[in-house]
Formats: structure tokens, sequence, C-alpha cells
């Protein structure tokens, strides 16, 4: 997938999700959807990364294009990877969003953590 892909894959993304408790983080080299702070899914060249939470897991792994989300190796139980293949159409993306927005939105929000200052010069 293209930058320019990846670009209007954030782009469907985030037409999908229109919340104003919605806010776009760079993580994992990719552009993050976080809903009270706690991350929904994330839109890369390599495709989606939903968080469906264990109980969805399986039904999702049952979806086409759909893998156990494995960083580093180690696997993430309730993140799934999603081929771009997996999210073409509008439809299959949308399904992704709803599926990872059904667990999400059960979650207690995250407090926001305090802005550190930058350490400044002593005098």
């Amino acid at each position: 997938m293209s930058e320019l892909m990846e670009t209007v894959l954030i782009e469907r993304t985030r037409a999908l999700i229109p919340d104003e408790k919605v806010e776009q983080k760079r993580m994992f080299g990719s552009t993050c959807f976080m809903v009270n702070g706690n991350m929904l899914v994330c839109a890369s060249k390599r495709g989606l990364m939903a968080r469906v939470g264990k109980e969805q897991e399986a039904e999702a792994l049952a979806r086409p294009h759909a893998s156990p989300c494995r960083p580093a190796g180690r696997p993430m139980p309730g993140f799934i990877k999603v081929e771009p293949d997996g999210i073409e159409s509008d439809k299959d993306l949308k399904i992704w969003v709803d599926m990872a927005r059904a667990y999400v939105c059960s979650l207690p929000a995250k407090a926001p953590k305090p802005k550190q200052k930058p350490a400044g010069r002593r005098a």
C-alpha cells in the first residue's frame, strides 16, 4: 500500500467515526483512532489493526483477510490485523470499525495523561 493509499484509508476511517470523542494519534508508525483514550483502530500501509476484544476475536478471525495481531512476534489478545484486501470496500471497513466500536465504547474512559513540561535551562 502506498503513502497515498494510506492517507485515503485514514480519511475513510475518520469518516466512519465522526464522534467528537475521537482523537487521532500517531502510534506504531501509523495513525490510530482513540475513543475516550482507548485505541479503536490503527490505519497504516499494512492495512488495519482493529481492537475487537477477546469476546469477538473468534468471530473477527473468521472474516476474510484477518489474522491475529502479533507485533514483535507476541500476540495481542483482542487485536486483529486486517490485510488491505479485507478493507477495500467502505462496507468492509465499516464492519471492522463497528466491531471495534462495540468493544472499545464499552471500556471505561482513560484519564488524560498530564502533559510534561520540557526540561528548560537552569540559570
